[in-house]
């Protein structure tokens, strides 16, 4: 076999092989996960320290691809040796055939072009441009949009390899570079490396904690109705994503719930992360897929079993489940459009005269689902923000999806109001029938007719909501249905319709200033 496609193979097969182990790393116990559900997570190991008298290079590789290198903690959870820690080295560039050509520019080299084992087509190239940009993605994912939007700016050259063959140049690569050796510096994953000082020569099981990026968890839930009644179940799942570039085998895994912040790099401000979780259930008389404590002002869950989260894997785990929930359904009918942008920047002297403002209508009526969170109601546990979809089983048994919605973080006896869509067969139309302004009398008066009609097979009841924005000062002078006031600017009508049956709504709203 030609002595150059042997040297080939050769540093394939390098580059295949794991670097900077440390020896009884796998006999270490496992890792232990917290995870937030806004890109970050906390990672804690164990790595053993075979540590000499004096200064020890320590390097490990078997870390995220998305440490926070300030975040790093290395310490003796005993306790009985202090890590004095020289320096600390983060590398996020590993080897790749980009960077060692960077590592021979200017350099010639040899390129395989095909041919056999025993007759390789061969030919030398000296590198005048790799073309290698750094992968900034790599550094850390919290905050680092903007940072690494402007070292790529700051890296704007040609990415393509510039090489010369016999006198000529060419762009682009005339084959599979084969590169004489890796270089002393090169790396094969992300690495943190230290210089420790120790007083004296120990074995150390280290415990190592850090914050990664690339990890996510999210609540999703599934609200299933039997019939076309209010009675409903609820099956809710913990959805986890890693993403930071590492397997974690056996896991224990945690999940903060609580309103945390975190200072953005380069930011002044905090950056709010909303997280929860519900307290588990036993499901199907087995144990609870996650249990629920009080940890300072936050809450922490922590699932049952250990468990491998994969790489670019996507579980989810079974963490609530709840029958005879009363959900009932109610229609919104919220007529004024308004485009709050258009009016950006005007003052209320300005809105409570214009003529247009407000004027504009939708005819849909929103559907929304509503329940309460508390124990007499078959709940009664924190719900976290996630997703909330609908599906009502239909006549042959299957399910049908109905709608879905976003709910925000959810204490106990607190209820759940989401809209899950338009209903099909009711349709509103709001009009404004007169409008009347006098700069010099300070009032506004408005005008309006609101149309109801009802195209089911059965009543309904619909409930107009009026938003009074125009001013602070506001009187109903005149209105032929009952209203409730139900804040400082807003009101609302209950209108009972028959099928196929039509009402309006009239009402006029004094401002006075």
């Amino acid at each position: 076999m030609h002595a150059l496609f042997k040297s080939f193979l050769l540093v394939a097969a390098i580059v295949s092989q794991p670097a900077f182990a440390l020896a009884g790393l796998s006999d270490a116990p496992a890792p232990s996960l917290t995870i937030y559900n806004q890109d970050f997570g906390v990672v804690r190991s164990h790595i053993p320290l075979k540590l000499t008298s004096g200064v020890n290079d320590i390097s490990i590789s078997d870390i995220s691809a998305h440490v926070e290198p300030h975040s790093v903690i290395l310490r003796d959870p005993t306790g009985k040796t202090s890590l004095q820690i020289l320096e600390q080295n983060y590398r996020a560039d590993p080897i790749s055939q980009a960077l060692l050509l960077s590592h021979y520019e200017g350099e010639t080299i040899d390129f395989y072009m095909g041919g056999t084992p025993d007759d390789p087509k061969i030919v030398s190239g000296k590198i005048i441009r790799s073309g290698y940009v750094p992968h900034f993605d790599s550094i850390s994912s919290f905050g680092q949009q903007y940072y690494q939007q402007q070292m790529r700016m700051a890296y704007n050259v040609q990415s393509e390899p510039l090489i010369e063959i016999d006198g000529k140049l060419r762009f682009g690569l005339p084959g599979t570079p084969i590169f004489p050796s890796l270089t002393d510096d090169s790396i094969l994953k992300p690495t943190l490396q230290w210089k420790i000082h120790s007083d004296q020569t120990k074995d150390v099981l280290a415990e190592l904690a850090y914050q990664t990026g690339g990890m996510r968890w999210r609540a999703d839930y599934n609200v299933i109705a039997e019939s076309d009644d209010d009675i409903v179940s609820l099956l809710g799942w913990v959805t986890i994503e890693n993403q930071c570039g590492t397997t974690f085998e056996n896991a224990r895994i945690k999940l903060m719930a609580g309103d945390v912040n975190r200072i953005a790099p380069g930011s002044e401000g905090y950056d709010q992360l909303y997280m929860g979780l519900a307290r588990a259930r036993s499901v199907a008389g087995g144990e609870p897929g996650v249990t629920e404590k009080s940890f300072e002002d936050y809450h922490l869950y922590t699932v049952a079993r250990p468990s491998t989260i994969r790489d670019r894997e996507t579980k989810q785990i079974e963490f609530i489940r709840a029958d005879q929930i009363k959900a009932t359904r109610k229609y919104i009918y919220d007529g004024a459009e308004v485009n709050w942008q258009q009016y950006r920047g005007w003052g209320y002297d300005a809105l409570r005269t214009h003529s247009d403002f407000g004027a504009k209508g939708t005819t849909k009526v929103s559907v929304v689902r509503e329940f309460s969170n508390c124990e007499s109601n078959n709940l009664g546990m924190p719900l976290p923000a996630g997703k909330l979809r609908f599906y009502r089983r239909d006549d042959d048994g299957q399910l049908e999806f109905t709608g879905e919605n976003m709910i925000d973080h959810t204490p106990k006896d607190e209820v759940i109001r989401v809209t899950t869509g338009n209903a099909f067969d009711l349709v509103g139309e709001r009009n404004r029938t007169n409008f009347q302004t006098d700069s010099s009398k300070r009032f506004t008066d408005e005008w309006f007719e609101i149309e109801l009609r009802n195209h089911k097979k059965e009543p309904v009841t619909i409930t107009v909501v009026e938003h009074l924005f125009r001013w602070r000062n506001w009187q109903i002078s005149e209105n032929d249905q009952d209203f409730k006031k139900k804040d400082s600017d807003t009101i609302e009508f209950d209108v009972t319709l028959a099928p196929d049956e039509e009402k309006t709504i009239k009402y006029k709203v004094h401002y006075s200033w």
